[in-house]
């Protein structure tokens, strides 16, 4: 029995436009002409799976004369929506208008302003963004006993993270010490329940939901209103869920209750592209898929019209060595094109140096333009030295998701500190530095100290060291005075200190980057990176003979003042041309004819924070596969010999991913671009980069010969206790050489390797 109203009493399943369906290759056709029941489409990247959605919307109308009313499309940004809106439109014409094409959150708020008054939430009710849901939280955690100077960021993420799960205070008191522990970022995880407990009382009083409320109250709204539900189903006929490898658990629930009545459900996806576990995707849901549909059909798009084919062999050979993915081979449409290039840098100032080189010559050599490279690399810390290394040679750059090296909030900060201590009446930087990091001085204090100033046309320095006076006993003068009595210490050693010597002295006793680590979040991660390349910076112009935090605060002006043009260039889409530097994490769904992927070493790709169990390591190299993948017709991978880590100068390892790739899949080139023919070129350390298979595991476990060289990462072992694994990490040498591995079924174990007793699975 169909479950839908047809625009037609009659069809005829032949009588389909020819013109619908021929711009589709074969696999998309057969997508398209879904038509009941659960579908899995595996649309693999380039492979045209947006194409393929709106042909099949147009198909279920065109062909079985379904209502556009009764269709629903949901994607996960506004920009994918309106693209995929104005593509249906555009396809079927006006009538397409009425099909209902959404993000989670526009067709879920929609859904709650209809019927929201069923839980509660009186008309009219309130959203609250990032800021408004800090405010409250602050407010809140002033009112819990124990943990008042909490960080409220990671309250935050804790409660972002437990909505995202559906746990409400009451089940984060359950869940939360089995999966997050008894302690997070030093406060008892019971006094953090009682705050998110009070949280959610503040926003029911003021009749508000935040950005995750959206969905987890639609899924309570569906749980306790089965009418409701089966209205909006009857909405929802033929439902299709795009990047369907990036739904986190209350999408997942929200896609199954929609689905559950008609099951004429479609998701799209690709799980060789699922990078966001941090935000909460969940990999797992499109893995299972066929396990929540026994009788769903799966399509799979395997045609690549992006790349050309040597890049799309490369990114095969990598991502097969995944466990968790469904099968999936990309073909090319483009020729083989030329090899996939490698560069061997000396170090990171080496690296930026190609990179800025080879656009120069690819400009010169063929008919680009700034427009077609690309640069992607792990970390935003990443790219100031490609930021400045494309200055020196007059190269236009734009940064994508995020704003120029010195002018991120956490550079500035401390570089505030270090300009307050220089100049005592720079009342911006005082300002800027006297709550962060957070120190129990209040709005109102800081609104009183800056009217004092005022008043007596004096420097808001000077109404903090009388603060006595002008906060009269208040709370906050504690705090201002020990405050005061660090900033004392710093002014002083403004003068004496080498500027990387006071910048870390900045870092150890401010407690900001003490904050940072205390958030143990993934934004607060990239902000210490980007504090360490801060001390690098400070310390590479040391070496080219500066001197003084005066001195380089000089040059830190000059490039902000240059990034800061950059950016505007960029918001007011001036100039028209420039080469786009982006976190791989940022790249995923764009395409660009150059790609560089800069850092190919161990502790960026895969990261150092990602090392920890098999399936951060798999996220890693999905994240990789995304940025090989977004090259059209020239792929560069770059990696250093050696690499400043937070002031010092470290050897860098290959990434273990290179391992995974044939040597005679890539072309190893020198700084102008030209292949290093002649192997004796080729150092020992180049060539171990494509040691293939990996050196074999000692015999005899206990002896002295078995080393680190051993284990590349990435082997599969047993263990006669622990059973089988995956070796993931390799640390120290001689008899204190440890391995770290990820068994099945016993977790991560690190073993001292002389008496791992390891041998292969």
């Amino acid at each position: 029995m169909r479950t839908f109203f047809a625009k037609n009493s009659s069809y005829d399943n032949e009588t389909v436009s020819s013109d619908l369906l021929s711009s589709l290759n074969e696999s998309q056709q057969a997508a398209a002409q879904h038509f009941e029941g659960p579908a899995l489409v595996i649309a693999g990247a380039g492979s045209g799976k947006t194409r393929t959605v709106v042909h099949r919307i147009a198909y279920l109308m065109e062909t079985y004369g379904v209502v556009p009313q009764q269709i629903l499309a949901v994607t996960f940004t506004n920009k994918a929506a309106g693209e995929m809106k104005e593509r249906v439109e555009h396809l079927i014409g006006p009538e397409g208008r009425d099909v209902w094409v959404s993000t989670f959150h526009s067709a879920c708020l929609r859904i709650l302003r209809t019927y929201g008054e069923l839980i509660g939430l009186k008309p009219g009710f309130v959203i609250y963004d990032d800021t408004d849901q800090l405010d409250v939280l602050k407010e809140v955690l002033e009112t819990v006993r124990g943990i008042e100077e909490a960080n409220p960021r990671v309250l935050r993420a804790l409660i972002d993270r437990s909505k995202s799960n559906l746990w409400g205070p009451e089940m984060l008191a359950q869940e939360g010490e089995r999966q997050l522990g008894n302690m997070i970022s030093g406060v008892p995880i019971e006094l953090l329940v009682e705050a998110y407990h009070r949280y959610e009382m503040r926003l029911r009083k003021a009749n508000a939901v935040d950005f995750n409320d959206i969905l987890g109250r639609t899924v309570e709204l569906f749980s306790n209103h089965h009418d409701v539900l089966e209205r909006v189903q009857q909405r929802a006929v033929f439902i299709h869920v795009d990047e369907y490898q990036d739904t986190n658990h209350v999408q997942y629930q929200l896609t199954q209750q929609l689905a559950s009545k008609n099951r004429n459900l479609m998701v799209v996806g690709d799980p060789d592209q699922s990078i966001y576990a941090f935000r909460g995707a969940d990999v797992r849901n499109i893995l299972d898929f066929q396990q929540d549909f026994h009788d769903a059909e799966v399509y799979r798009l395997e045609l690549n019209y992006r790349s050309v084919g040597s890049v799309i062999k490369l990114a095969n050979t990598l991502i097969v060595q995944n466990e968790g993915r469904l099968d999936k081979d990309l073909k090319p449409v483009k020729g083989d094109g030329e090899m996939v290039k490698i560069y061997r840098a000396t170090d990171h100032r080496s690296e930026a140096d190609f990179v800025a080189r080879q656009v120069e010559r690819l400009l010169a050599a063929r008919d680009f333009s700034y427009n077609d490279f690309a640069v992607l690399y792990r970390t935003n810390s990443q790219s100031r030295v490609l930021e400045e290394a494309l200055r020196r040679a007059s190269i236009p750059a734009k940064i994508v998701g995020g704003v120029g090296f010195y002018d991120r909030r956490e550079v500035k900060d401390i570089l505030s500190y270090a300009k307050a201590a220089l100049n005592p009446a720079d009342d911006v930087a005082w300002k800027r530095i006297l709550n962060r990091p957070k120190r129990g001085v209040g709005k109102t204090s800081e609104e009183n100290l800056a009217a004092w100033a005022s008043r007596h046309n004096a420097r808001f320095y000077d109404a903090l060291k009388n603060a006595e006076e002008v906060l009269k006993g208040t709370p906050a003068v504690k705090k201002i005075l020990e405050f005061m009595d660090f900033m004392d210490e710093l002014m002083d050693a403004a003068t004496t200190l080498e500027a990387a010597q006071f910048l870390k002295l900045i870092f150890d006793s401010s407690g900001y980057m003490q904050m940072l680590k205390d958030e143990a979040s993934f934004e607060a991660q990239a902000r210490i990176e980007n504090l360490e390349e801060l001390l690098n910076a400070v310390l590479e112009w040391q070496e080219e003979g500066g001197g003084s935090i005066s001195e380089f605060l000089d040059e830190a002006a000059l490039m902000a003042s240059v990034d800061d043009r950059a950016v505007k260039a960029v918001n007011d889409e001036v100039p028209d041309e420039a080469v786009t530097l982006m976190t791989l994490h940022n790249a995923k769904g764009l395409e660009f004819p150059v790609v560089f992927l800069v850092g190919m070493e161990e502790n960026l790709i895969p990261h150092r924070s990602s090392t920890a169990s098999l399936a951060d390591i798999e996220e890693e190299r999905r994240l990789l596969y995304v940025g090989i993948t977004r090259a059209q017709e020239e792929l560069m991978l770059v990696h250093c010999e050696s690499r400043m880590s937070f002031g010092r100068t470290e050897i860098a390892r290959p990434s273990r991913f290179l391992e995974d790739i044939p040597k005679g899949m890539l072309s190893e080139i020198d700084i102008m671009g030209q292949e290093l023919a002649d192997a004796s070129r080729l150092s020992k350390f180049s060539r171990n980069v494509w040691q293939a298979p990996s050196a074999p595991l000692p015999k005899d476990n206990k002896s002295e010969s078995a080393s680190l060289a051993s284990f590349k990462g990435g082997e599969h072992v047993s263990h006669p206790r622990f059973g089988k694994g995956t070796v993931v990490g390799v640390s120290g040498d001689g008899a204190k050489a440890e391995i770290t591995v990820i068994f099945k079924e016993a977790g991560a174990k690190r073993l001292l390797l002389k008496y791992a007793n390891l041998s292969p699975a």
